[in-house]
């Protein structure tokens, strides 16, 4: 089997990773998924493997790192966020000191962080160039990259991959919605009016493999799609997806109730744009909430 590049990805059992890996996979990449679990010792498929945290860097052209314990896994308590933080900024400290005393280096790492970095900033476009929050996430992700931005002191090119909510099937924040609108509960939460950076799965899957061989992509990356909008409108559009009502507004307090202080990542406002992907001539497939929602309902 031919080769195009080979690429480790940490985090490539997760939500993202798991659709990341097969994307690679199927444009020829051998991808090696890094992982601390014996259990993990068999093939995937054609082109996928698993290998010990951390495998022999030299032999790789792009490492890939999105590992960290899921924002929706369960509620944040002190411990868990701790494990949020730990798992993110202990082990992007841990990946670059590896790659520091790699004989060979990979030639781009594309690091994991969030559009939390920028705080809660109401209606104001966010591109790349924003400044930061300092909230807890804002906090996070400001280590989270500093950490990775080490990597540019050994001559690769750092990708800092900023996502916002993530809109797929089988999990992240539409898993945790879904319930209330499928039956006829749905609506916006509070007034509705705050923003929501968004991106369709499919798209952060495909910026990914395109920031790995665009020699354009370097720095923050927002990984939004163009169409951001408000709670509001997202609520009534998923709500037409599902044919169901969307009239509801969900009181602030009763989700937090429900979510516990992970309901902030639901209703901080951010409105972000992906200047560096559209100025690069990335094409999103999905730039409107209408389309995504209804690719994701069927």
């Amino acid at each position: 089997m031919k080769v195009d590049k080979r690429v480790l990805v940490t985090g490539g059992t997760g939500f993202v990773g798991t659709r990341l890996r097969s994307a690679l996979a199927a444009r020829g990449h051998w991808v090696s998924i890094a992982t601390r679990t014996p259990k993990a010792q068999r093939a995937l498929q054609a082109g996928i493997e698993y290998v010990p945290w951390l495998p022999d860097l030299a032999k790789y052209d792009a490492v890939v790192h999105l590992a960290g314990a899921g924002l929706f896994e369960r509620r944040w308590s002190a411990a868990y966020k701790s494990e949020i933080r730990a798992s993110r900024v202990e082990s992007t400290h841990t990946l670059v000191d590896a790659l520091a005393a790699s004989s060979k280096r990979p030639a781009v790492l594309i690091s994991g962080s969030a559009v939390g970095i920028y705080g809660v900033r109401g209606a104001v476009e966010l591109s790349e160039s924003a400044s930061c929050g300092d909230d807890f996430l804002a906090n996070v992700c400001k280590d989270w990259e500093r950490e990775a931005e080490r990597a540019t002191t050994l001559g690769m090119r750092t990708v800092l991959l900023r996502t916002g909510v993530v809109l797929g099937q089988g999990g992240g924040a539409l898993a945790a919605l879904l319930t209330p609108f499928k039956l006829g509960l749905g609506g916006p939460i509070g007034s509705g009016a705050h923003w929501m950076s968004w991106i369709h799965i499919d798209d952060l899957v495909g910026l990914i493999v395109a920031a790995i061989d665009d020699p354009r992509f370097v720095g923050p990356l927002n990984g939004v799609a163009p169409g951001a909008c408000t709670n509001k409108t997202f609520s009534v559009s998923l709500g037409r997806a599902l044919h169901r009502p969307a009239l509801l507004p969900l009181p602030p307090f009763a989700l937090r109730a429900m979510l516990g202080e992970v309901a902030t990542v639901l209703t901080s406002s951010q409105r972000c744009v992906p200047a560096r992907a559209l100025s690069a001539g990335y094409g999103f497939k999905f730039a409107d909430i209408d389309a995504c929602l209804r690719d994701l309902s069927k």
